[in-house]
């Protein structure tokens, strides 16, 4: 079979087993191809809305030579537009040395260069010696350009692409999925940034399966099994874990510790991720589940266990001016821990908690990339805490994560080894990988997966 019969085109191509050659991770020229091909087309999370909560308010975003603030200019409205002035083509709004992106209020922006001042939609309201251009500054040549923006899920998405279509229906199903989970209303309760040693393709894939699990954390094998799934939704994926009927939830992120007495392998399994992971659950869960053992009697089943604790976590939340919205467990275990959104967004949602990875490329180099994690939870009125974007070095993240980053670096280096021979994909649990590529494939014109 030639290798152009061998390319994956559908979804149900990705139920075999595929190869993904290694062009993507490693090929130059494939990293600046994506600039156009990909970057410049396609709807990119770019911030949350409660980081522009008043009106004046801005944050930038970049990818690769693009630049883009995002401000809100009314109590309801919110604009993107080039960072950069029509004049000489400087920037205007410079992110500040070390920090992720540009961040502040402003009631208009004003060019460093010859003070062009434009207000918060991006109209020119001022330059010097405006005769001088003889009038040929007009039809918007003298404003700001525009960039495509919504949102969605509490975060904002831009596009460069002006032809580009509708969010809502760049992220469906993802969208109706999730929509249950109500993650506008969570806020974030850190959120770092490092710049890092691998395709950002890599790091995206290091946490879009569940395969790693029993080596890469064998710490967590002894609180159950982490066998999960991973599914084509279209041009993204998601996946989740296996979970017996009766425990629907297990297919998502609040997940009941396994063996003979859940009411302790359930606690252990949380105090372990809480101090080693510090996501993925929260303090509510945590005091809960260390009382299974007092409040239930031994030889509970583990539905009934699984039921009280997140009950009894929804209550006592609820009580302090928290409420979880409501999820179906078929529902859950549709939606799964994750979603990933393409090309490089993940969302890991629960009803009270969410874990989001991105990364983007760095400077154009495929083996380096800008890999970002936030962890958000819900709280009461007025009292989530104010974070900001943190450097944090490779050391000083939580220890799970540092298990995650050495496959990382090690999978980046591999790739180039001349013995390497693509990357062969468990078709259940890393189908997730394959349906990237594939969806790749279509906007960069190569690399896609092959069937053997």
């Amino acid at each position: 079979m030639g290798e152009e019969a061998r390319i994956v085109a559908s979804a149900q191509d990705l139920m075999e087993p595929v190869n993904v050659p290694a062009e993507a991770y490693v090929s130059p020229e494939y990293a600046r191809a994506e600039r156009d091909r990909l970057w410049r087309k396609v709807w990119l999370q770019a911030g949350r809305m409660e980081d522009i909560a008043e009106v004046g308010s801005y944050i930038t975003f970049d990818i690769l030579d693009d630049s883009v603030i995002i401000v809100r200019t009314a109590p309801d409205t919110i604009k993107a537009l080039h960072n950069v002035c029509p004049h000489r083509g400087r920037k205007l709004a410079d992110v500040p040395p070390g920090k992720r992106n540009a961040r502040g209020r402003r009631p208009n922006f004003i060019c460093g260069y010859h003070g062009w001042t434009f207000d918060l939609e991006g109209r020119n309201t001022y330059l010097e010696h405006p005769d001088d251009w003889q009038g040929k500054l007009c039809d918007g040549l003298a404003d700001v350009g525009q960039v495509k923006v919504e949102s969605w899920g509490g975060w904002i998405w831009i596009n460069l692409d002006p032809q580009a279509g509708p969010l809502n229906d760049y992220l469906e199903p993802a969208m109706t999925m999730l929509d249950p989970y109500q993650l506008q209303n969570m806020r974030p309760r850190w959120r770092k940034w490092v710049v890092f040693e691998c395709n950002w393709k890599v790091a995206m894939e290091a946490f879009a399966e569940t395969y790693h699990v029993n080596t890469t954390h064998p710490e967590f094998m002894e609180f159950g099994q982490f066998r999960g799934w991973a599914r084509n939704q279209g041009l993204h994926s998601n996946i989740g874990y296996d979970a017996p009927k009766g425990q629907e939830e297990d297919s998502g992120k609040l997940r009941l510790g396994a063996g003979e007495d859940p009411r302790i392998t359930t606690a252990d399994m949380q105090n372990f991720t809480w101090a080693n992971a510090n996501t993925n659950t929260t303090t509510t869960l945590v005091a809960v589940a260390n009382r299974l053992k007092d409040e239930l009697p031994e030889g509970t089943p583990a539905a009934e266990v699984s039921r009280y604790w997140i009950q009894t976590a929804r209550a006592e939340d609820e009580a302090r001016g928290v409420v979880w919205p409501t999820v179906d467990p078929q529902h859950t275990s549709q939606a799964g821990t994750a979603w990933q959104i393409f090309p490089n967004f993940q969302i890991g949602h629960a009803v009270n908690n969410m874990l989001c990875y991105m990364a983007r490329p760095y400077k154009g180099d495929p083996d380096k990339c800008i890999f970002e994690a936030a962890v958000y939870e819900l709280y009461p009125e007025g009292q989530a805490p104010e974070t900001e974007w943190e450097y944090t070095e490779l050391a000083d993240w939580p220890p799970v994560l540092q298990q995650d980053f050495a496959n990382m670096a090690a999978v980046q280096q591999g790739m180039k080894n001349v013995g390497f021979r693509g990357a062969q994909l468990n078709p259940y649990m890393e189908r997730s990988i394959a349906s990237l590529h594939m969806n790749l494939a279509r906007f960069m014109g190569t690399g896609a997966p092959l069937r053997y």
